[in-house]
């Protein structure tokens, strides 16, 4: 059977941590390690963060939806927003030609937070259609070892 938990919190920095305790609570549930958790906790926090930060910067106000959803093997976080879409490939493209042409000490504040859930979470997708919807999703028994 598939669990699916949802929230809805007001879209402020406030209420974000009753979405890094329902992800953990649901996360040690399922039986990943706490490494991996850690890792998502960082994902879902920058994605929230996004949202708040960018996606209701001109709104003022508004609200996040995150759900949680168990899959056969993993997890699949969806946190989705109805504020300012922004255009992601652009986003990506701006920021890769960032990171090839400067110092990490020198690289602008900000931008870097879709390369660190990609580089975090077995699947990132974007969807800015009507507002921003990111999906993250981890795999059980994956490890992060460097090769």
């Amino acid at each position: 059977m598939k669990t699916s938990v949802q929230l809805t919190i007001p879209a402020e920095a406030d209420y974000l941590d009753i979405v890094r305790l329902t992800l953990y609570g649901l996360a040690v549930k399922l039986g990943f390690e706490y490494e991996q958790i850690e890792d998502m906790k960082v994902a879902v926090g920058e994605a929230c963060n996004n949202a708040i930060i960018h996606g209701y910067e001109h709104l003022g106000s508004g609200e996040l939806h995150v759900n949680f959803e168990q899959q056969l093997d993993g997890l699949k976080i969806c946190i989705r927003d109805n504020g300012t879409s922004f255009n992601y490939q652009q986003a990506i493209n701006r920021t890769a030609g960032a990171l090839h042409t400067t110092r990490l000490s020198d690289a602008p504040t900000g931008g870097l937070g879709l390369y660190m859930m990609q580089a975090l979470m077995d699947h990132v997708e974007v969807n800015t259609t009507s507002g921003t919807e990111v999906i993250l999703t981890k795999l059980l028994g994956r490890k992060e070892e460097m090769a």
